[in-house]
C-alpha cells in the first residue's frame, strides 16, 4: 500500500490514510487501495478502525487528480462514490477518530461510519461550493447522516465547525478533549463492539440500513426470518448457554 497503512490487532483492522504532506487529501490511488482493503476482509476482522495520519483525518479530494483527469472526471468522482456505499455496506463496525482536516471527502467518509470519535478541536466542512464545485458523491450520505435541513445549510454556506458542533450535529458520537481521551474512548468503543457476536452485528448493521430505504411490512418479514435463524445458529446457541451459565461467550477477547 502506498496511501496506507494497516496494522491487525486482536480481530481490529487499523488502517490510516497515510499522506500526511497533503493532509491526507483522497487521491484516486487512495480510493482504490481502500477498496481493495475493504474487499479482502475476512470473518477473523470484526471492527475497522479509520484514521489519518500527521494530525488529520482527510482534507478531501487531492486537486492535482481533478486537475490531471480530462476526461475522467466523471468515473473519477463516480469511484468515490463507489467507496463510500462499500464502506457503509461491510459486514464489519467501521470506526472512524477524527483530527485536524475533515472536509469533503472526508465529511463523507466519517458519515458513512457506524461510529465516529472526533477530537473537540477537529475542523468539518463541505467547502465545495466555495470552489464553485459540487459535493456529489457526498451529499446523499449527508444527508441521511443529518438529515436534509442541516445539509443544506452546510453545503450551501462551506461552513467550518468544530468537533462539538459535529457532535450536536449527529454527524460524531463523540467529542474528547485531547488525544489521551480520544485513545481511551476508542479503546471503550472496541471493547463495547468485541462483546458482541460478530454474525449477529453484521446482520443488526443490515437490517439497520434496510430499515431507511425497504417497506416496512418486507423489512419485519426479513428481519423475523433473521431472528429465527440466529436463535438456532452456533452464536445463538453459544449465547444463550453462556448467558445461562455466568460465562462471557466464546467470540469475546
Amino acid at each position: 500500500m502506498n496511501t496506507l497503512l494497516l496494522e491487525p490487532h486482536n480481530g481490529v483492522l487499523h488502517i490510516t490514510l497515510n499522506r500526511p504532506e497533503c493532509r491526507n487529501a483522497m487521491s484516486l490511488e487512495m480510493v482504490n487501495e481502500l477498496r481493495a482493503v475493504l474487499a479482502a476482509l475476512d470473518s477473523q476482522v470484526r471492527a475497522v478502525v479509520i484514521s489519518g495520519a500527521g494530525g488529520h483525518f482527510c482534507a478531501g479530494a487531492d486537486v492535482k487528480d481533478l486537475v490531471s483527469a480530462g476526461n475522467q472526471l466523471q468515473a473519477l468522482n463516480r469511484a468515490f462514490g463507489t467507496l463510500l456505499q462499500e464502506v457503509e455496506a461491510v459486514a464489519q463496525v467501521v470506526i472512524v477518530v477524527l483530527q485536524g482536516a475533515v472536509l469533503g471527502g472526508g465529511f463523507g467518509l466519517a458519515c458513512v461510519s457506524d461510529i465516529a470519535i472526533a477530537d473537540h478541536q477537529a475542523q468539518f466542512g463541505l467547502p465545495e461550493t466555495s470552489l464553485g464545485l459540487l459535493p456529489a458523491q457526498i451529499a446523499p450520505f449527508v444527508v441521511k447522516r443529518i438529515g436534509l435541513t442541516q445539509a443544506r445549510r452546510l453545503a450551501l454556506t462551506a461552513a467550518r465547525f468544530d468537533g462539538l458542533e459535529a457532535q450536536r450535529l449527529g454527524l460524531v458520537h463523540f467529542a474528547e478533549c485531547d488525544p489521551q481521551a480520544l485513545a481511551e474512548r476508542l479503546d471503550e468503543v472496541l471493547g463495547q463492539v468485541l462483546r458482541c457476536a460478530p454474525g449477529a452485528n453484521a446482520r443488526t448493521k443490515a437490517l439497520l440500513l434496510a430499515s431507511v430505504e425497504q417497506p416496512l411490512g418486507p423489512l419485519l418479514d426479513q428481519a423475523a426470518q433473521w431472528f429465527a435463524e440466529a436463535v438456532t445458529s452456533a452464536e445463538g446457541i453459544e449465547g444463550t448457554q453462556a448467558f445461562v451459565q455466568k460465562r462471557k461467550p466464546g467470540w469475546c477477547k
